[in-house]
């Protein structure tokens, strides 16, 4: 609800695509800048503890967001800043609600937990964006943030309810920056990890940007007596029952087709829809080519978020994937900025295919002169075992592990749109 009152409201009063590129790429700004050091904390703290605290804080810069609308003292800087301080909040709390993933299912089961995360996080997408359309309706958006700001009483609810197993055993001598440039080295060490963000670097600066351009292509596409609040609404809840539908029926199609299947599949499918959707002379054919959208970007995302929880060592899986997510924060809101910029120069349906099309061309170039980039987001190749030993008993390494702080019980700990 807030992700689309916030573009409207922009939108809206700018009558700019850069703003709304602007605004979206500010709540994602503080995840490329603060990841790192939220992965460190997820690998250091209580996961559980730590994330009630940011969520609290989280709650807080809502409430501010409510309280300026509803006073009408909110020029588009002042939602920019406070869009980015309720994004750095987040920021330094998710890579412990992405690390806790493995702690609550087995690991076959862990794409489908993925895939069921991102499905309850897209039904969001889909109920929220049709709230917010009603609600602002009424042009009230206060009411909008208002309602966002008393959801996070739902997440503490449900931290207070998780049992988690108890922390990895940490070197408390090593310092911040330390344990940061350690979880770098295991991420560039790990083929999996170092492939899936090299891929969610490029689909965060090419693709990932039409998210913030909704509102500017709400205005293309917006029928007579709509509001650009409907619209938009519209176009989101589209691609929110895609991203449903595709998270659901990922973790089957995956075990019949093979996960790298679905990905590379995902990865070649999502730039033509993307052109497809750029092209629609309608909302109704737009909405269309969004739920399809929606269904190969979360296919992608589920599949990317996937490996390095699957292929992360355990004792710094927070701190790969807070890698993985500084990527994704750091590029997409540059992204959506660039392409904002030029989508005010050259449209919003021109931007949106050339950045398709440029997805496209770097996908079949790595399939035929870079394929272990791709091949590599699979599953690892199973260890041969020595001369002598049974085939299901454990070997010790030939080579001392990229993260040799504590591995002793971490099989039973770690710490997951």
């Amino acid at each position: 609800m807030q992700t689309v009152a916030l573009g409207v409201l922009v939108f809206a009063r700018t009558g700019r695509p850069g703003w709304a590129g602007l605004v979206a790429a500010a709540g994602f700004i503080p995840m490329g800048l603060l990841a790192p050091i939220g992965g460190a904390l997820a690998d250091h703290l209580d996961r559980r503890r730590w994330l009630i605290t940011t969520t609290a804080a989280e709650t807080m810069f809502a409430l501010v967001l409510t309280l300026l609308v509803g006073l009408h003292l909110d020029p588009p800087w002042a939602l920019v800043i406070l869009s980015f301080l309720g994004g750095a909040a987040g920021a330094i709390g998710f890579p412990a609600y992405q690390a806790m993933m493995p702690d609550l299912v087995p690991p076959e089961d862990l794409l489908g937990a993925v895939s069921l995360s991102s499905a309850q996080y897209n039904m969001g997408r889909v109920i929220g964006p049709a709230l917010a359309g009603l609600i602002l309706l009424t042009q009230n958006f206060a009411i909008v943030f208002a309602v966002n700001a008393a959801s996070f009483g739902a997440v503490v609810i449900a931290l207070l309810l998780v049992r988690l197993p108890k922390p990895v055993p940490h070197d408390g001598h090593l310092s911040m920056a330390a344990r940061i440039a350690e979880g770098a080295r295991a991420a560039r060490t790990e083929p999996g990890c170092r492939s899936a963000i090299i891929w969610i670097s490029v689909v965060a600066l090419l693709a990932s940007p039409f998210i913030a351009l909704v509102p500017a292509m709400a205005h293309v596409v917006r029928p007579s007596g709509w509001s650009l609040g409907l619209t938009t609404a519209a176009l989101v809840t589209a691609q929110g029952i895609g991203a449903v539908a595709g998270a659901l029926a990922l973790p089957g199609m995956a075990i019949r087709f093979g996960r790298l299947t679905m990905l590379r599949t995902a990865l070649f499918a999502l730039p033509v829809l993307l052109c497809v959707y750029a092209v629609s002379p309608t909302l109704p054919v737009a909405a269309i080519a969004f739920v399809a959208v929606g269904a190969a970007y979360i296919c992608i995302l589920s599949g990317l978020n996937t490996v390095v929880q699957h292929r992360a060592p355990v004792a710094a899986r927070g701190r790969i994937l807070s890698i993985y997510m500084m990527a994704l924060g750091l590029i997409y809101p540059l992204g959506a900025i660039i392409q904002g910029s030029i989508a005010d120069l050259h449209g919003v349906r021109a931007v949106t295919i050339a950045g398709a099309l440029a997805l496209l061309a770097l996908v079949t170039l790595a399939s035929f002169f870079r394929p272990t980039v791709l091949s590599n987001l699979g599953d690892p190749e199973p260890t041969a075992s020595p001369p002598g030993s049974k085939p299901n008993e454990p070997t010790e390494p030939d080579e001392p592990p990229v993260i040799d702080v504590l591995e002793a019980d971490a099989a039973q700990s770690g710490g997951a749109a």
